[in-house]
């Protein structure tokens, strides 16, 4: 039985969420700002030349404002029974971002996880069952994330004070 199971596990291929491409569309992900409560933050998404999603922009404390994120809705509902964390390819500028996870688009709070960006290409780990529930920037009191689908993920910046950022992403999966 542990031999079964040991073997079923280290033969799951990896679910592509996202993976960079020259022909990436910049339709794929869409910027939500806090300009949707008045804020000033303003935030781009725009696929390089190599295909990388690149999210950029300015945060601001304005009108109560502070965040910026972009959002990408999967293709079609993803079965994620079976894995355990998400990993990334990435290149943030050495500041620290929010990965989010919906199991329904139409869900109004995310799981999310922090994470520390170091100003090079790195691979990122996050195990799923570390994503607490979040809406608005409060902790909710539901449980860690446990579902079997995947609708939407997003990244965010929102870090209490007025930043420049940068963030570009080659990969994205779940092992």
């Amino acid at each position: 039985m542990h031999l079964l199971l040991y073997f079923t596990l280290t033969l799951m291929q990896p679910l592509i969420l996202f993976t960079s491409s020259p022909n990436t569309s910049n339709t794929t992900w869409r910027v939500v700002d806090d300009g949707v409560m008045g804020g000033k933050s303003q935030g781009h998404a725009k696929v390089t030349e190599a295909g990388h999603l690149h999210f950029y922009g300015e945060v601001s404390l304005e009108n109560n404002g502070g965040f910026s994120s972009v959002r990408y809705d999967l293709p079609k509902t993803q079965n994620i029974s079976g894995y355990t964390k998400v990993v990334m390819r990435l290149k943030g500028d050495g500041i620290r971002f929010q990965f989010r996870l919906k199991a329904q688009a139409n869900q109004r709070y995310s799981h999310i996880q922090y994470f520390e960006t170091s100003g090079e290409w790195e691979e990122v780990q996050l195990p799923l069952r570390d994503f607490y529930a979040s809406f608005r920037g409060r902790k909710l009191d539901l449980p860690n994330f446990e579902a079997d689908q995947l609708e939407e993920i997003t990244f965010l910046i929102a870090n209490k004070k007025a930043q420049d950022f940068s963030l570009k992403v080659a990969e994205i999966r779940l092992e």
